[in-house]
This record gives structure tokens, C-alpha cells and sequence, in this order.
């Protein structure tokens, strides 16, 4: 295992969210006791386990690639990139609202090209979410000249991609990267000479589960 991989336990994403409720539920304690505030607290709860954002490993075995979201394995398959017009491997990580929705660079390199569509919200779970839905894409090509698609998938309830990196920006494998609010899903599209190590219905770790090897 490479560097440990440290953010705020609790994303900065939901720090605002947390208050929104958590300050409600200290008053109406205050004021008319735990029972009237119960459903408050519960509220509390649930926001707090979905911003979480716990510490990783992250593997540092060279042509390692990492899982980019906590989630399960929904789609192993071989696709047509719409990204960079190529064949490829495609594997799909569907999150639900308890899982954590931090999302991390499955591979180091440079950010050659980002794109974002806007689109409809489906069930993230379905094949045409892919197509359809609102997506942020991103190409990372390794130093080994791998080329990588990551591209995260808006859902049913998530209204919210969140990306902090641009195109130029060298990022490191296991680094966060970006946010996606309240349920949605993940694509990797990686070169056909990758090695998947997942398969359907895997439960996968973002940032220090494997999702494949890359090969020269």
C-alpha cells in the first residue's frame, strides 16, 4: 500500500447539509426533549453516514487500477467508448444512499479532456443512465500512455456532480476528486488489454479496492 489517503471524515460537501439538521434537532432537545426531537436526530444520522468520508489505503502495485466509488459491481462488459471512439472495457459501480460518495481517481496521470452533459435522471441502475442521464467525464492518460475514461453518472435523487479537476491537471491514483449527492454511479472504461478484477455484484472501497491491472 501506498500513501494513506486523508480527507475530513466528514466531506466538506456536507457540512452545510449536517447544520441544516443537526442545529434544528439540538434546539427542539433544548426545548421540548428528546422525544419531540427523535426524528430530527434520525435525520442527523443518515446525512452524517452519507457525507462520510473515511480514511484508505490506496495499492501502490504499478498498473494497479482502483475502484473510483465505494458501490456495487453492476455492468463488466465490452462497450463502444463515446468518449474516445475506441472499444473498450466497461465497468459500472452503482452507489446507493449508504454508500460514501466521495469519488476518487482510478489511476495517476494527466487529465487530457473533460465533458459534461446534461440529461434526464433515471434509476442510475439502469443501462441507459449511461447515455441519458446528466454525466461528468473525464480522460486521465497514465505516464505508461494508458488511457482512461472515468465518468460519473447522475441518479434518480442525485441533482448534484460535483468535479474539482480540469484538463492539464496531473492527479494521482486513489486522489478524490470529485462528489456526487445522494445515489448515482460510476463508469470505467479501460483499454482491452486490462485485466478486470471485479465482477457483478461485487461490493467494492473507492481508492483501495482494485477494479483492474493495466498491461504494456
Amino acid at each position: 500500500m501506498e500513501s494513506v489517503s486523508r480527507y475530513p471524515i466528514l466531506a466538506r460537501e456536507g457540512w452545510g447539509h449536517c447544520a441544516v439538521v443537526a442545529v434544528p434537532a439540538v434546539l427542539v432537545t433544548w426545548m421540548w426533549g428528546w422525544v419531540w426531537a427523535a426524528p430530527l436526530w434520525l435525520a442527523t444520522i443518515f446525512v452524517v453516514q452519507f457525507f462520510r468520508d473515511p480514511v484508505r489505503s490506496i495499492p501502490s502495485a504499478p498498473g494497479t487500477v482502483v475502484c473510483p466509488a465505494d458501490g456495487r459491481v453492476i455492468v463488466v462488459d465490452e462497450v463502444d467508448d463515446p468518449y474516445l471512439k475506441r472499444r473498450a472495457k466497461r465497468v459500472s459501480i452503482f452507489m446507493n444512499v449508504f454508500n460514501v460518495h466521495s469519488n476518487r481517481m482510478p489511476v495517476g496521470g494527466v487529465v487530457k479532456e473533460r465533458w459534461y452533459h446534461a440529461g434526464s435522471y433515471f434509476n442510475a441502475a439502469l443501462d441507459k443512465a449511461a447515455h441519458e442521464n446528466e454525466r461528468n467525464a473525464l480522460w486521465v492518460q497514465t505516464t505508461d500512455q494508458h488511457d482512461i475514461v472515468v465518468v460519473q453518472v447522475a441518479g434518480l435523487i442525485a441533482r448534484r456532480i460535483l468535479c474539482y479537476v480540469a484538463p492539464g491537471r496531473g492527479v494521482e491514483r486513489g486522489e478524490r476528486y470529485g462528489f456526487i449527492r445522494f445515489g448515482s454511479r460510476v463508469d470505467v472504461y479501460l483499454p482491452l488489454t486490462a485485466t478486470v478484477k471485479v465482477a457483478l455484484g461485487d461490493k467494492v472501497h473507492g481508492a483501495s479496492g482494485v477494479l483492474a491491472e493495466l498491461h504494456s
